[in-house]
């Protein structure tokens, strides 16, 4: 026997004895009102905890342990859990993120951790999940399946292939293979079919990314073995994939408002909700921190009718046995983690008080758990390197005649599908123009890891801005500097100042720097504290609130734009892609002389 498993033999021998009456325990819960995921009922009762984890509930012995605690009466009910989401676009390194997740009720993250890995491959992914054994939060690895995300239609910093995966995969954190899109199922691609028979040799399930996809379609990603989906707009995209076997992620995010949709339908149908789950993908620091995360999820659902039990076990048992980690997590019985929020009532969802391995680490909404800001590596520090030579002429879009016939993005409010219109826009000194008054703007991705100095150019329609122009080092998932703006001096000044600090957001107007936030580590997070990237988050989206658009998440939705597996177009530093042909295309369709 390893000295590990004694470690774990004797430990496990400590936690019987314990539930037998035998030893004292760590913590006694009691006077609670215990909701049981597994019967749908709640009954009042008391918990016995040991070495982290509930070992007796309701015990007819006296209980003996080291600390009591009186609930009050409140209701015990498992701690919440995000079914999928990227760290890196809440600005907030995992340790930061703490102080905003945790007093929401939130103790589990199912992380997919593609976008460090498109920085810094897996180095930078390792040094990401460096240090979670302190955190106050439980991570579980979505293993990225897709760095690059395009192949051959971004350029990115990192690379994982089927090795890596494979490998990741065995990791004893790793509860999955994270999301992967259509392209790579549909295009019977061999090295991600590797990656998914990878995941099913290790007993895990592979995640989806099943966006636009029709019932055919549908058919053949449930047949290579994906498991679920977080990209339902409507209810009729949800009850396909339900009828397919593939699992629900219900999704609420900055810039991804899906669950006031899917969950009236649910209501409405009467949809038996064992295999619908949550998660919030991408949402900014701000809204979490003003909304609440999983918290909000479950309580806009109860809102809008759902029966209070069914909205919590889709925060709570459904996701954990959807990731075969119902032993440990999930439900409030013997044996598993003692992680669990009290409430005042169910229809509520604001926790008084968060435990996590059975020790408070959040009160009345916050953290008191303290949790020290990491030093990442210096590399990650150093991922912006714009090419020498590179220009405001880099942005201008060449054409003979007076008008040019373009492609252009069109935004949907609320959501990061998007879809094409050709639209005419005038030509001066051989370049087309952005139209403003038509709220058509120029957009372009730089590349930003020093590799070959790409520009890729287009236009697109939803942003609103007057004049000015804003820029992001977080675009997915090559995360290139993005930016959209009126004219190309602004938008090489914006450029510029992401490479000055390292990554960010930057707002420009009339040659002048109006605001930055920024993010140093791997060009997407902030080293500092939740509370001072908020502030800073804050100023930054008035600034562009400033320059005339509206967008309730300016930056979020310009990180999204740039995104080749999201229909119907993204731009990246190789050109205009058609997100459903998977390849390149025109800008500038046709020109004309004006008569």
């Amino acid at each position: 026997m390893s000295v590990t498993m004694k470690e774990t033999v004797l430990t496990l021998a400590q936690e019987l004895r314990v539930a037998l009456g035998e030893e004292t325990a760590d913590l006694h819960i009691t006077n609670l009102q215990i909701l049981d995921v597994f019967t749908d009922t709640v009954y009042p009762g008391e918990m016995v905890i040991k070495n982290g984890r509930i070992v007796a509930i309701n015990p007819s012995w006296k209980v003996k342990a080291e600390h009591v605690f009186d609930a009050g009466g409140r209701y015990a009910v498992p701690g919440f859990m995000d079914a999928h989401i990227h760290i890196e676009p809440t600005l907030l390194t995992p340790q930061a993120l703490a102080s905003v997740i945790v007093p929401w009720g939130t103790t589990v993250l199912f992380v997919d951790a593609m976008e460090i890995a498109n920085v810094a491959g897996i180095k930078g992914l390792e040094a990401l999940l460096s240090d979670i054994s302190e955190l106050p939060y439980r991570i579980y690895l979505e293993v990225p399946s897709r760095v690059p995300t395009a192949p051959g239609l971004e350029t990115t910093g990192g690379v994982l292939g089927v090795a890596e995966v494979e490998e990741l995969l065995k990791s004893s954190i790793s509860a999955s293979l994270g999301e992967l899109d259509p392209s790579k199922i549909l295009g019977v691609r061999e090295e991600y079919l590797a990656k998914v028979l990878s995941a099913r040799a290790q007993g895990k399930v592979a995640n989806g990314h099943a966006i636009g996809l029709t019932w055919d379609k549908l058919n053949v990603y449930a047949t290579a073995g994906l498991s679920d989906d977080h990209e339902s707009v409507v209810y009729e995209e949800l009850f396909e994939r339900l009828r397919l076997g593939i699992k629900a992620l219900i999704r609420e995010g900055s810039t991804e408002r899906n669950v006031e949709a899917l969950i009236k339908g649910v209501i409405e149908h009467n949809l038996p909700t064992e295999n619908l789950i949550f998660c919030t993908d991408d949402k900014h620091v701000t809204d979490i921190a003003t909304e609440g995360h999983i918290s909000y999820n479950v309580q806009k659902s109860i809102d809008l009718g759902l029966d209070p039990i069914k909205a919590i076990k889709m925060a709570t048992i459904n996701t954990a046995k959807h990731f075969r980690l119902d032993h440990l997590v999930g439900a409030l019985t013997p044996g598993r983690y003692a992680d669990f929020l009290l409430l005042d009532d169910l229809k509520t969802i604001k926790p008084v008080y968060v435990f996590k391995d059975g020790q408070i680490v959040a009160q009345e909404g916050k953290l008191i758990q303290e949790v020290g800001i990491i030093q990442f590596p210096e590399f990650l520090n150093e991922t912006v390197k714009l090419a020498p030579g590179f220009k405001p002429a880099d942005f201008a879009v060449a054409a003979g005649g007076d008008s040019a016939k373009v492609n252009v993005i069109n935004l949907y409010p609320d959501q990061i599908i998007n879809y094409g219109t050709q639209e005419w826009l005038k030509i001066e000194a051989g370049q087309v123009q952005p139209d403003p008054a038509q709220d058509i703007l120029k957009l372009a991705v730089v590349e930003r890891y020093g590799q070959n100095g790409q520009v890729g150019v287009g236009f697109v329609r939803g942003f609103k801005l007057k004049s000015g122009a804003l820029a992001s080092s977080v675009s997915h998932d090559h995360h290139n500097i993005v930016l959209v703006g009126t004219n190309d001096q602004d938008m090489y000044l914006a450029a510029q100042e992401i490479a000055k600090y390292q990554g960010g957001f930057a707002a420009v107007q009339d040659g002048q720097v109006l605001g930055v936030l920024p993010l140093p580590i791997g060009g997407l997070m902030s080293p500092l504290p939740a509370n001072e990237v908020m502030e800073q988050l804050l100023q930054i989206n008035e600034v562009a609130r400033s320059l005339g658009c509206d967008l309730p998440a300016p930056f979020m939705t310009l990180s999204f734009i740039s995104l080749p597996t999201v229909p119907e177009l993204g731009l990246t530093d190789h050109g205009l892609i058609d997100v459903l042909e998977h390849r390149v295309i025109k800008t500038v369709l046709e020109t004309r002389f004006e008569r």
